[in-house]
């Protein structure tokens, strides 16, 4: 993700996200932390048209990742795109040399929690009240020791 992506991910994302959506503001500051030596990743998923379906973010610091946001246009759900994002953010925490990868996820969205499941994350805690303004909880869940070969991510 670059700079000009932004403006086509804010449409997503605040279509996505209505109520708890991320502001301009915050993937500027994000993306000024995803250079080389920093401590944010950030990629988007495009058609062969060019045009943004999917993006997603890896926060890593002292050897612990955390997926910031992972999202994907709701016309392209089911087309593997999600699956590609997360094995992007989890090859890029394993060469990082994070020792486990944590996440938030609505405890109302089933279809993102059995993706997570797929790829290994596991349920460790829950978050009250965690998405605002809806007040709606956050299933925590964690991977250990991502993997950095995608043969290995999809095995488990």
């Amino acid at each position: 993700m670059r700079w000009w992506d932004i403006e086509p991910v804010m449409e997503l994302e605040l279509r996505l996200f209505p109520e708890d959506a991320w502001s301009h503001g915050m993937y500027w500051s994000e993306l000024a932390e995803a250079h080389p030596g920093g401590t944010r990743h950030y990629t988007v998923a495009t058609t062969p048209e060019g045009a943004i379906v999917g993006y997603a973010g890896l926060m890593e610091v002292a050897g612990e990742g955390d997926v910031q946001t992972i999202a994907v246009d709701e016309r392209h759900q089911g087309a593997g795109i999600g699956a590609a994002l997360l094995t992007d953010l989890i090859a890029t925490a394993a060469r990082r040399g994070c020792a486990e990868l944590l996440l938030e996820v609505r405890v109302d969205n089933p279809r993102a929690q059995q993706l997570y499941e797929r790829f290994g994350f596991e349920p460790v805690g829950i978050r009250r009240g965690y998405y605002q303004p809806a007040n709606v909880d956050a299933l925590v869940m964690r991977l250990e020791n991502p993997k950095y070969d995608l043969k290995d991510i999809q095995n488990g």
